[in-house]
């Protein structure tokens, strides 16, 4: 979202595929609707450490135990309907070594707050390649409906991801299902906490066993540093065996304007 072995894909990299091996936590982050305004470019930094992981290399994919995972998410907003984000995804394995993981392109549209839809919507598709000593399914797609809405101190999200393999052994199953989801309470004006929830149940057609799916639970705080900024941390535990089972996770961002005010 994947996390994401897939919070992807999130998640094959979000969380990563299911039943194969695949080093994921990448972005392991919840949608909002809202798009980046248009002429302004927001620059994100994720920062994802496996505290507690798979330990050994399997089919030739590196383990993700003490792997720090470092993506920079590019995003431009180019109108009130549409932005693209691009990401480059970085890995720093346990034995200090710094490798180029692969990169995604994510097209997205959203319906503009002007009408006053009861909630916010909009839908991503986030397609690219990885490397296959990070995941075997080295091409994948995935489609993140997003929908959204903040009630008073209460924010909550939902994004119904649905993903697959392009080029790969999961290829021949399908899109399969990986929920996403959040909810937030302002505690002060510029500090919320919340809970983020990132799931992969596999093949949309029959889900997999429970030991087989990947499930996390992440405590998260969202501290706002200005309206320029945007910060993120949690620490995630997965529940179940498929799961790498401590996470600790942070985003940084900040929207360089292009000549709005401040």
């Amino acid at each position: 979202m994947h996390w994401r072995q897939f919070i992807a894909a999130d998640v094959f990299l979000g969380l990563g595929a299911a039943r194969l091996p695949a080093q994921g936590n990448y972005e392991v982050q919840v949608y909002g609707s809202e798009l980046v305004a248009p002429k302004v470019t927001m620059v994100e930094l994720h920062s994802n450490f496996t505290a507690s992981g798979v330990k050994g290399t399997i089919d030739g994919v590196l383990p993700t135990n003490h792997a720090e995972h470092e993506t920079v998410e590019i995003t431009h907003g180019f109108n009130e309907w549409f932005e693209t984000g691009f990401y480059i995804f970085t890995s720093i394995q346990a034995d200090g070594s710094w490798r180029y993981v692969g990169s995604h392109i994510r097209p997205r549209f959203s319906v503009p707050e002007k009408y006053h839809l009861p909630v916010g919507l909009s839908i991503s598709n986030e397609i690219g390649w990885q490397r296959p000593n990070f995941s075997l399914d080295t091409w994948t797609w995935e489609i993140r409906p997003i929908v959204d809405k903040k009630l008073g101190k209460w924010y909550l999200a939902f994004n119904p991801t649905f993903d697959r393999s392009l080029h790969g052994p999961e290829s021949g199953r399908g899109f399969q299902f990986s929920p996403n989801v959040k909810f937030s309470y302002d505690v002060t004006k510029k500090v919320a906490m919340g809970m983020e929830y990132y799931g992969a149940y596999g093949p949309v057609t029959g889900f997999d066993p429970v030991r087989d799916q990947q499930q996390q639970f992440l405590p998260a705080v969202d501290v706002d540093f200005g309206k320029n900024w945007e910060f993120n941390f949690g620490v995630g535990v997965g529940v179940t065996s498929a799961t790498d089972h401590l996470l600790i996770k942070a985003i940084l961002g900040y929207r360089f304007n292009n000549g709005r005010n401040n």
